[in-house]
């Protein structure tokens, strides 16, 4: 068994440990040493019975450790990639963790740093990059390829040939019409139908989904407001120009 090491002591990060027991359960790979998070209030507490045991120094001081980076949320998803790119490991160095009932289909590939939680089904050839996040009951189909630092929230659902630029935010419970791409950094709102491409850093919300804001944008209203969306918010986009009644006619 090898330790290892989860950056992050939040949602993300307990559902990850929780992956971790379940493939121990099934075949002894690791030894979770605990969180590490920069927070000293949360140093020396539990959370899903796993320690955090100190700040992310660690990383560097327990060098034969594997790593997994669980940051992020949709008002922060670049977290992951800041992390990553401040701790400047090699690829070794990152642990990959697969639910065992997540479903891996012929010629797929997950890169290091990646995690795959419960119900994720992967069906064929499907190419999954480093430090992502694929939550429960993903569909993944044929020929995706999904680009580093993504995160792709529960339920969501790729037709095929779908291609995800790096650091694209896919909402809970979205679907995307085989074939099209997402750009870098971008974001779906949960529930959205997407149709056609999306250029990046911009967020579309909405059935048919429809540019919202650019992704660099302040979020109007307090700081834990989700940024998906209402799925009638108005589009202002010089190539979708729509008012806001034809929207609703479509949510």
């Amino acid at each position: 068994m090898r330790d290892l090491l989860i950056v992050g002591a939040g949602g993300f990060a307990r559902e990850t440990a929780a992956a971790v027991a379940a493939v121990n359960a099934v075949s002894p790979t690791w030894r979770l040493r605990g969180f590490l998070d920069d927070d000293p209030a949360l140093h020396g507490s539990r959370r899903v019975d796993v320690p955090v045991i100190g700040g992310t120094d660690l990383v560097a001081e327990l060098a034969d450790a594997a790593v997994l980076v669980c940051v992020g949320n949709p008002r922060n998803y670049r977290s992951r990639q800041r992390l990553v790119e401040r701790f400047g490991l090699p690829a070794q160095r990152y642990a990959t963790v697969v639910h065992p009932a997540a479903r891996i289909g012929a010629g797929c590939t997950v890169g290091p740093g990646s995690v795959l939680l419960a119900g994720v089904d992967l069906t064929a050839e499907v190419s999954v990059g480093a430090h992502v996040a694929v939550m429960p009951q993903v569909v993944l189909t044929h020929d995706n390829v999904i680009g580093p630092y993504a995160t792709i929230a529960s339920g969501a659902r790729l037709g095929g040939g779908v291609r995800l630029g790096d650091g694209v935010y896919v909402g809970a419970g979205a679907l995307l019409r085989d074939g099209i791409a997402v750009g870098a950094w971008s974001q779906l709102g949960m529930g959205s139908v997407v149709l056609r491409d999306v250029p990046a850093d911009e967020v579309w919300v909405g059935a048919p989904a429809r540019f919202l804001r650019r992704a660099n944008a302040p979020v109007d209203g307090p700081a834990d407001t989700p940024v998906d969306g209402p799925a009638d918010a108005p589009a202002d986009h010089p190539a979708d120009r729509t008012n806001e009644s034809q929207l609703r006619s479509h949510a």
